[in-house]
């Protein structure tokens, strides 16, 4: 059976404040705004489409290099508060990984910037050889302005994971 897939074209997420994720997925991570919308109430086309009745937003799609982010405020209907220490364990989609060129670095941005982490990344795993050549992979989960998990991971040449 041919699987009709292409890639990963997006991943959409809600949040409480359209500009407060710009900042994180625009200003920290470099995305590119490609789009923006808006719609009022009354749309029965969308409604049916996202499964809210009477919906209003606003979001954008922004382009991180090999995948695109599309950010939904809902102003209608209303959401209730999310928990900004949801554990990873719950069901459903637990964080989304960005691989960088420098870990630390970009922690350390993040960090300065307001950003929350479970830990800082283990530089110990990537080693560099005398030529300049590095190996293994150095990686650690952060939760954005909203508490949701996303994870840095720096990949060198290595037998775990390869990078993208």
């Amino acid at each position: 059976m041919k699987a009709h897939l292409q890639g990963v074209h997006h991943f959409a997420l809600s949040v409480p404040d359209i500009e407060v994720a710009r900042r994180f997925y625009v200003d920290l991570l470099g995305a590119e705004i490609i789009s923006e919308t808006a719609w009022e109430a009354g749309n029965p086309w969308i409604d049916a489409i996202v499964g809210l009745p009477g919906s209003a937003a606003r979001s954008f799609i922004a382009r991180l290099r090999n995948v695109q982010v599309e950010a939904f405020e809902y102003t209608a209907p209303s959401a209730p508060p999310a928990d900004p220490n949801r554990p990873v364990n719950h069901y459903g989609y637990t964080h989304v990984g960005f691989q960088v060129d420098d870990v630390q670095a970009t922690y350390d941005r993040m960090v300065e910037a307001g950003l929350r982490f479970h830990t800082p990344p283990d530089m110990s795993t990537i080693t560099t050889d005398e030529q300049g050549r590095k190996t293994g992979f150095a990686a650690t989960y952060g939760r954005d302005y909203f508490g949701n998990v996303f994870e840095i991971l720096e990949i060198h040449s290595n037998d775990t994971i390869k990078p993208i």
